[in-house]
């Protein structure tokens, strides 16, 4: 099964509009291989200038989250019809950060997904374990219980029009990285994970690592049979660097 290689990049609460218009520039003449798209999701008050600034065909555009909601008085929040009008195709949703700072059940989360996908959106759903849950063996226990919510939610079909980020918790931000093999076998799992309800299905979802990511290991990391890319946090907020990233993605996976 050949699926899409996909490197998001998770701008998270930093950036400015100096690296909107380097990133872009930088981006826009960037030769990337077929088969590859490249996602770059800035805070919410930069999607304006990067979605006038995108000219790459296979460039898109993302955001770091996204209401259940259609409407309403949720002041500070964002609909998924406001990201529609700045161009956005992607939506991250369900990140440790979003699970862990503002308490975003896996419940919550699948609503959210229900909702971006009901808009034509495209999830990119984050599942992942912290450092305690890896070292008492409960990594595919937590897995399992942040996917099975979004099952019951949507069904199985649903994961045809949804990407899989698979984050350790315990390796964002950190310097951590799982080993390439480490990381293999926890995609491995999360595929298999699917494949129980559908095995064709879960052939299609790609599914992206993210914890550390830099340009020194990606290589090796995308070159695994269930790792289709990657989910980029502090090494997106570096030129050069995001860059090469998104020129070792081959698509060939």
């Amino acid at each position: 099964m050949k699926r899409k290689t996909i490197i998001a990049a998770n701008w998270k609460m930093n950036g400015n509009l100096a690296l909107v218009k380097e990133m872009s520039q930088q981006l826009n003449a960037l030769q990337i291989s077929d088969n590859v798209e490249v996602i770059v999701c800035p805070s919410f008050p930069y999607l304006s200038s990067l979605s006038d600034s995108i000219t790459h065909g296979q460039l898109y555009l993302g955001a770091q989250n996204a209401n259940e909601h259609d409407k309403g008085a949720y002041t500070g929040e964002v609909s998924t019809d406001m990201l529609k009008e700045l161009s956005v195709k992607y939506v991250v949703l369900g990140h440790s950060e979003r699970r862990a700072l503002y308490k975003e059940t896996s419940t919550l989360v699948a609503h959210k997904v229900k909702t971006v996908l009901e808009a034509g959106l495209t999830p990119i759903l984050c599942i992942g374990e912290s450092e305690i849950e890896r070292v008492s063996e409960q990594t595919e226990t937590v897995l399992a219980s942040q996917l099975q919510p979004v099952l019951d939610e949507l069904g199985i079909e649903a994961f045809e029009k949804i990407i899989v980020a698979y984050e350790p918790v315990w390796a964002i931000g950190t310097g951590k990285t799982a080993s390439p093999e480490m990381a293999q076998a926890t995609h491995h799992f999360i595929r298999a994970f699917l494949a129980q309800v559908n095995e064709s299905v879960a052939a299609k979802v790609p599914l992206l690592y993210g914890g550390s990511v830099n340009a020194s290991n990606s290589n090796e990391l995308f070159a695994q049979a269930d790792i289709d890319g990657g989910l980029i946090g502090g090494a997106s907020l570096k030129v050069d660097e995001f860059i090469t990233i998104c020129s070792t993605a081959k698509g060939l996976n």
